[in-house]
């Protein structure tokens, strides 16, 4: 069980396909890791148990570094953790693996909230104010032969975070997918996305993937 601070984002089906990804693949032991959006720090945890050399956990939020630092405490890893507007805080520094699961639900405009809960999904009318940041960021912080691990859904398309990875240089690939349910977000925003054309009419579930993209 982990310890979560009201208002941080608790690990759902995204975090746990990627933390999957994560053991699957290897990608932790012996590694520089670092966990962008880190919210209650389950992927910088989940690198720290794999055996990484070290882990950095970044959010903007100070409820989600405390819980992250929290949780790392109770079990006995050292985890860095870093208030930063995502790399802005380790730029200069190479990682061998970056992991994010960041927010990336569409929503009614592109004002993006600065505090409470629905800080942890929305993410602008595409979905994809962050992702076209980590895009265009994360390969800026991959060492030689680094790899990012990024979560999203497929209403935020999943083909332009592949084409704008492959611009910065890395190879590209989707090594995860699975279909779930709407949560209850999805589900109170379900005549918006039909609207926008995101979706299908009557529509009631959405995929969820992770990308891979290899310096």
């Amino acid at each position: 069980m982990l310890l979560r601070i009201p208002g941080v984002y608790p690990p759902q089906e995204d975090t746990w396909l990627l933390a999957d990804v994560l053991d699957r693949h290897g990608l932790a032991p012996g590694r520089s890791v670092l966990d962008l959006c880190t919210g209650t720090g389950v992927l910088a945890l989940r690198a720290a148990q794999a055996g990484a050399h070290s882990v950095t956990a970044v959010d903007v939020s100070r409820r989600a570094l405390v819980t992250a630092w929290t949780n790392a405490r109770l079990r006995g890893h050292h985890i860095r953790v870093l208030r930063s507007d995502l790399v802005a805080g380790v730029r200069g520094e190479r990682f061998d693996l970056v992991v994010s699961n960041p927010p990336y639900v569409p929503a009614a405009d592109d004002e993006l909230p600065d505090t409470g809960i629905a800080r942890a999904w929305d993410a602008g009318k595409d979905g994809r104010a962050l992702l076209d940041r980590i895009c265009v960021e994360a390969p800026e912080v991959l060492g030689e032969r680094g790899t990012l691990l990024l979560a999203q859904s497929a209403l935020s398309g999943v083909e332009k975070t592949q084409t704008m990875l492959e611009e910065q240089g890395l190879s590209v690939d989707v090594v995860a997918r699975t279909e779930i349910p709407f949560g209850p977000v999805l589900a109170a925003r379900r005549a918006l996305f039909e609207s926008r054309g995101l979706i299908a009419p009557g529509q009631r579930t959405e995929e969820l993937v992770v990308i891979r993209a290899v310096r």
